[in-house]
């Protein structure tokens, strides 16, 4: 009777081992999968708000770059614009030119294409306001000095009002004052300034402004020794507009000289040319090469023309 007594009680032992135990690991297992899954969900939050946020500061740079050129685009017409081309380009490369290059390389530019313009647009907004930066400077210095360091946006809105800033440069002061009058972010209307000229004179000029707007610092000496460095360095930055131009002259060039090659072709032989550049795939795929390097060469044109800025 002992004998089946003990050997009872060490079954049930065994048993409340075997499944304390059991549900001892599955718990740990639970909590282990609970673990992961947060890690999963922290890391897919993490990626979203990473791309949410990417996105934000995209569509503050193209807010940012329509208010530079002055564009009476709205953000939500650009947008529509590059969908609408996009599809427009895939639907013509996989129509005339009937293979995965062409769709790929005619979908590229037609949705680029609306920011390309608009960069383009600021290049020549940066070009017509190059030279007339200095001028500009020395006005506002002056209204500065006879205002007794008071108050930068007095000295501006003077200045402005009394028409000594002459276009192109008129404008860009003007949305710089608009922009600080109507309690806008001081640190973003400056980005627009500088975005708009685009040179290391204006970002200098930003430092100073930005001191005296937020410090309330006088500057006048400061002033005083950028526009004396910008008259020492007017002659090489009158070289490197020149620069500039033959660079934007050089971006079309190519356009100019396959316009005049095809128009050449279709007026010497019409039906041959119609043949080999319109049906002949062959014929197909070299406009798209032409293409192709036409647009690189565009965008290495934008891209100098920014860093030679």
């Amino acid at each position: 009777m002992y004998a089946i007594t003990s050997f009872i009680i060490l079954l049930f032992a065994l048993i409340y081992l075997f499944v304390r135990n059991l549900l001892l690991s599955f718990f740990r297992q639970k909590k282990a999968r609970y673990r992961l899954q947060h890690v999963r969900d922290s890391q897919i939050s993490n990626q979203l708000s990473a791309y949410l946020s990417k996105m934000n500061l995209g569509y503050k740079h193209l807010q940012e770059l329509l208010e530079a050129v002055e564009s009476k685009a709205t953000i939500n017409q650009i947008l529509t614009v590059t969908f609408l081309l996009f599809i427009s380009g895939f639907m013509f490369g996989a129509l005339f030119f009937q293979s995965l290059k062409g769709v790929l390389v005619i979908t590229l530019i037609g949705s680029t294409l609306p920011y390309l313009m608009l960069r383009m647009k600021l290049v020549s907004v940066r070009l017509k306001t190059r030279l007339e930066f200095l001028p500009a400077v020395e006005v506002f210095y002056q209204y500065y000095m006879l205002s007794g360091h008071k108050n930068v946006k007095t000295a501006l809105k003077t200045c402005l009002e009394e028409n000594r800033m002459l276009y192109p440069i008129k404008p860009v002061f003007e949305q710089l004052y608009r922009n600080l009058m109507t309690q806008r972010n001081m640190e973003e209307s400056l980005r627009i300034f500088a975005m708009t000229l685009g040179h290391n004179w204006a970002d200098y000029f930003i430092g100073i402004l930005r001191v005296a707007l937020t410090e309330g610092s006088a500057v006048g000496p400061n002033l005083k020794d950028l526009i004396l460095d910008m008259r020492k360095a007017q002659r090489l930055d009158q070289l490197d507009r020149n620069k500039l131009l033959e660079i934007r002259i050089a971006n079309f060039t190519p356009i100019g000289f396959l316009a005049l090659f095809l128009g050449i072709n279709f007026k010497v032989n019409y039906a041959n040319s119609y043949q080999y550049y319109v049906l002949d795939s062959a014929g197909r795929n070299l406009l798209l090469d032409a293409l192709l390097f036409i647009f690189i060469s565009f965008l290495m044109g934008i891209y100098l023309s920014l860093r030679r800025m």
